[in-house]
């Protein structure tokens, strides 16, 4: 079963710990799709804030507590405080999924401590120099992957070659895509467009057996004609930043107009709308080529983000997606990754 369990850190994130615990208690609920049983979840934090939120929410029998008296701050420099607070819920629940008390981690805390530690603690899968982040959207009427989103700001043309690998295979076994298709972002559709690291990056990708559809731009994030677009940290952490923002901006002017005239139907009418751009409903992103599943979950995280957040991390158990990501590196053309 500790294979199977998920090290949940209560106490990272803007909304913790009433929240964290709000989404395990809801990702239990039995009316909910697909609940999770209590066990199943390792509560990670303080005990002496954990019990007594527990008993006032009525919580059911079976979480398990493990002991972590400190936090590490949102603006904390992820490397000072990884060193200063080894008692904190990020490192101890990290060691959790090494010593083998379960299988994942999901927080919403600080990002770059989770990403940090996640690496050193639990090392990468074999062959993988760097990790990367991957968040899937509904921008169309299928899903879309998209990594690195902020782990490996300056990557090699080999590790944007294993992001298409590793996104494919989270799509395949996780999403139920048949054949994801990838895509490189570029600037432009043309081989020859882009920097020297793309252009290297888009051979590697052309040499493997993955379905490569070549060079993407960013309206094409929108058309449902890639299933997952690799791109390097920087670039995604903003494409993802701009995506949330706008999307949020676009849906509130359309709000309000449609409200000035007079359109009492438009909450109802937009809230399938609303929940495709909601990033509490895809919940947390995979940090893919480290070993064990870790989900890493939106500061802002309400119950509802933490409840698809550890969702996201029994499905991930369950298919093995890292044992089909190592299959999938294993037939790839062999690259040095350190090189440029």
């Amino acid at each position: 079963m500790s294979s199977k369990r998920i090290a949940l850190d209560v106490m990272g994130g803007d909304n913790a710990p009433g929240a964290i615990l709000d989404g395990a208690l809801a990702a239990c609920d039995p009316a909910s799709e697909n609940p999770l049983t209590p066990s199943r979840i390792l509560l990670v934090g303080d005990e002496a804030v954990l019990r007594p939120a527990l008993a006032e929410r009525n919580a059911p029998e079976g979480f398990e507590i493990l002991h972590a008296p400190s936090v590490i701050g949102m603006d904390e420099k992820p490397a000072v405080a990884l060193r200063s607070k080894r008692d904190a819920s990020i490192p101890v629940a990290t060691g959790a999924v090494k010593q083998g008390l379960a299988g994942a981690l999901v927080g919403m805390g600080n990002t770059g401590a989770m990403v940090g530690c996640a690496t050193v603690v639990l090392g990468t899968l074999p062959g993988v120099r760097r990790p990367g982040i991957a968040v899937t959207l509904r921008l169309s009427d299928t899903p879309l992957t998209l990594l690195d989103m902020g782990a490996n700001i300056a990557p090699h043309a080999g590790d944007l070659m294993q992001y298409g690998v590793m996104g494919a295979t989270l799509q395949r076994d996780c999403m139920g895509v048949e054949n994801p298709r990838v895509g490189l972002l570029n600037i432009g559709e043309e081989k020859a467009k882009g920097t020297d690291l793309l252009k290297q990056a888009g051979e590697l990708l052309e040499s493997t057996d993955l379905p490569f559809v070549g060079n993407v731009e960013g309206g094409d994030l929108f058309t449902g004609a890639v299933d997952v677009v690799v791109t390097d940290g920087f670039t995604g952490n903003v494409v993802l930043k701009l995506l949330e923002g706008f999307a949020g901006f676009m849906l509130g002017q359309v709000m309000r107009e449609l409200a000035g005239h007079g359109a009492d139907w438009a909450p109802t009418a937009l809230a399938k709308l609303k929940k495709n751009i909601d990033y509490a409903e895809y919940g947390g992103a995979l940090l893919l080529g480290v070993d064990g599943v870790v989900i890493i979950g939106h500061g802002r995280s309400d119950a509802t983000a933490v409840a698809n957040a550890l969702r996201v991390a029994a499905t991930a158990l369950d298919v093995g997606v890292n044992r089909h990501i190592v299959t999938g590196l294993a037939n790839v053309p062999a690259t040095d990754s350190a090189a440029g």
